[in-house]
């Protein structure tokens, strides 16, 4: 976005965490205290249209989702206003996991990403302007990448911990002051100009029934020991030193997504790149015996199935789900996946060609429920850092 002609470019990254109103949380002003997403009301409409939604559309909120729906906001004493919370990348860190790790900064809310919602660029000396020039920029920029994210509980929390890493208040000389306000009520406290329009962008994701997703998580299993030089069987070969350190770093990006439940191939390179994710979090490993490469071979309806109802799990669970499998397995699932994504342009990034992913990487699909079954509105290729 007009990054090309700066001199350098300072990364951040943050988002738009929401909540589901109650009679509970209806009192939204806090100062700088931390405050924890409450239920939700049911029944509640998910909303399937694309159009993006007009600014003065949110006034009449009463009749569709975003009446039912708060966002938070902070506030930054160093610029008087009013802005999502976000922050710089410390580093070796990914956009990613500096979004979740700010947001908990900033807000004292433990939370986990959602949807991608958009990124801006902007010259870091308009930080606290309430017009910002994202194009023709020189000298030093500032470049944001938003997610939606909601609060996860207290018991998530601490189970991810050890994966995720520490999370350390921001004090109040950062950040004095947090707001839960409806979209509409949001917009008019929004200091910046592009602030605004990852709200448009949020808005957008609602519409496409975004606040019900739930993230299933692909994960190609770690470099691995050569076939041609392993003396064991296949199902026993093991990842490689430059595997486990792939695992070891997804970790951390995993966490920011918070799956609940761990599935795997029972074969040793899918179990060990997950194994220490699951000892981190204290959570059980799922063997799906689909899932191995012979038995795709043999079966690759069976092994659709198994993923299938991974999916339908997750969304009946209202939990995120981690699945580690083999390189033609994954081929296999992508030719499926592909057609429940909308819009169908969204399946060009489950590639068609080998190797479809890189070995120790994952792609999150975030997937809602329809009448029609389930449909992906979003896939985030998920990259770990090793160094």
């Amino acid at each position: 976005m007009g990054s090309n002609s700066m001199r350098h470019v300072v990364e951040a990254a943050g988002g738009i965490i929401y909540r589901w109103k109650t009679a509970e949380n209806s009192d939204r002003a806090t100062n700088n205290t931390p405050e924890h997403a409450q239920g939700r009301p049911e029944p509640r409409t998910t909303h399937d249209t694309r159009e993006t939604i007009d600014p003065q559309i949110l006034s009449d909120a009463s009749h569709n989702v975003l009446g039912h729906i708060e966002l938070c906001v902070v506030h930054r004493p160093k610029y008087d206003d009013w802005s999502w919370p976000k922050g710089k990348l410390d580093p070796n860190e990914s956009h990613r996991h500096a979004a979740v790790r700010e947001m908990g900064e900033e807000t004292g809310l433990p939370v986990a990403l959602g949807p991608y919602l958009g990124d801006i660029t902007y010259p870091q000396s308009e930080e606290g302007c309430v017009q910002r020039h994202t194009r023709n920029l020189s000298g030093t920029g500032k470049h944001v990448m938003y997610w939606m994210a909601k609060v996860i509980s207290p018991v998530d929390n601490l189970r991810r911990t050890h994966a995720f890493g520490p999370v350390h208040r921001a004090d109040e000389g950062e950040i004095d002051q947090m707001l839960w306000l409806t979209p509409v009520e949001a917009r008019k406290r929004l200091t910046h100009s592009t602030d605004k329009d990852i709200l448009a962008l949020f808005v957008d994701r609602v519409q496409e029934g975004a606040l019900d997703s739930q993230p299933v998580i692909i994960v190609r299993h770690g470099k691995a020991e050569a076939r041609k030089l392993w003396k064991g069987t296949d199902a026993n070969r093991p990842i490689t030193p430059r595997g486990a350190a792939a695992a070891f770093a997804l970790n951390a990006e995993l966490a920011c997504f918070n799956p609940i439940r761990i599935a795997t191939s029972p074969w040793l390179r899918c179990q060990q790149t997950l194994e220490h994710f699951a000892w981190e979090t204290k959570s059980d490993m799922v063997k799906l015996d689909e899932m191995t490469e012979d038995a795709f071979a043999i079966n690759p309806d069976a092994a659709w199935e198994s993923m299938l109802s991974e999916i339908d799990f997750a969304l009946e669970r209202k939990q995120g789900t981690a699945i580690c499998m083999h390189r033609p397995v994954i081929g296999g699932m992508f030719e499926h996946l592909r057609e429940l994504c909308r819009p169908a342009a969204l399946g060009r990034r489950l590639i068609a060609k080998s190797p479809y992913m890189p070995t120790g990487t994952a792609i999150a699909l975030f997937v809602i429920s329809t009448p029609d079954g389930p449909v992906i509105i979003d896939i985030q290729k998920v990259q770990p850092l090793v160094y």
